[in-house]
């Protein structure tokens, strides 16, 4: 697109709707990973290839956990980069005492376990750790046993995933722009469902997490070139999530392996 053209657009958004405010404490406390009350999936034109393919609004606020090695581990599925997201669960009796080191996996660790946050396992059993998210990414995540004398993994829980976002700031556009091709060659109508981006690479995945409201899109276009804004998203995108015009986000992209 244009990046003129583009900032026309942007100001009459600029001037129509006024921020809306990043969900507060709970948002570190959630995550994607089922249906939000209410909601159905949302089938749209693929953006690549022209066909009708599902893409599901989720939920933001749901727990994850997996058990395996005598342990078992939850944490919320989503986190917020520089919040606490805590990691908690139970251990056999006989671990009591131990320490329990939670380790990550994903592009940010070059896909290789990088320990994350430890804790000790209590007399009841229990144990919990916050972590203080200094990174974003969808991660990999399980407890693993130290000390003991067998290999680590094989004293690891199964994985379980959590995303961490960063906070950033979103627009829209579409109006003035349907029919005409974006800058990663698909045609712009009012049911696509993808983003702007200055820099990644079209096709690449973005997360966006969205007061409890989560959805995976592409990259589909280049911008945004105004407003101080990170991400540009199509109306069908922001209509998907309950955006109006310019709002405080939560996103991160999702590079492939």
């Amino acid at each position: 697109m244009i990046p003129t053209r583009r900032r026309h657009a942007h100001a009459v958004c600029a001037l129509l709707c006024a921020a809306l405010a990043l969900p507060a404490a709970a948002l570190a406390s959630s995550g994607g990973g089922g249906l939000a009350p209410g909601a159905s999936p949302l089938t749209t034109t693929s953006t690549q290839t022209g066909t009708d393919t599902p893409s599901a609004v989720q939920s933001g606020n749901v727990t994850v956990s997996t058990s395996g090695a005598g342990i078992t581990l939850r944490t919320s599925a989503s986190g917020i980069l520089g919040r606490a997201l805590t990691f908690a669960g139970t251990a056999s009796q006989q671990l009591a005492g131990d320490t329990i080191e939670i380790q990550r996996s994903g592009h940010q660790t070059n896909w290789s376990w990088a320990d994350t946050v430890s804790a000790t396992v209590g007399p009841d059993g229990t144990f919990s750790a916050p972590w203080q998210a200094n990174h974003i990414g969808r991660f990999a995540m399980r407890a693993v046993v130290t000390g003991a004398a067998q290999a680590r993994a094989a004293t690891a829980t199964p994985s379980l995933t959590t995303t961490v976002y960063r906070p950033s700031r979103a627009t829209e556009y579409g109006p003035g722009f349907y029919g005409k091709r974006t800058a990663c060659g698909q045609r712009l109508g009012r049911s696509t469902v993808g983003l702007a981006n200055r820099t990644l690479k079209c096709g690449e995945s973005v997360a966006i997490y969205y007061r409890g409201r989560t959805l995976v899109v592409p990259v589909i276009d280049r911008g945004p070139y105004a407003n101080g804004a990170d991400w540009d998203l199509t109306m069908a995108t922001g209509k998907a999530l309950g955006i109006q015009g310019t709002a405080q986000i939560a996103a991160v992209s999702l590079p492939a392996r």
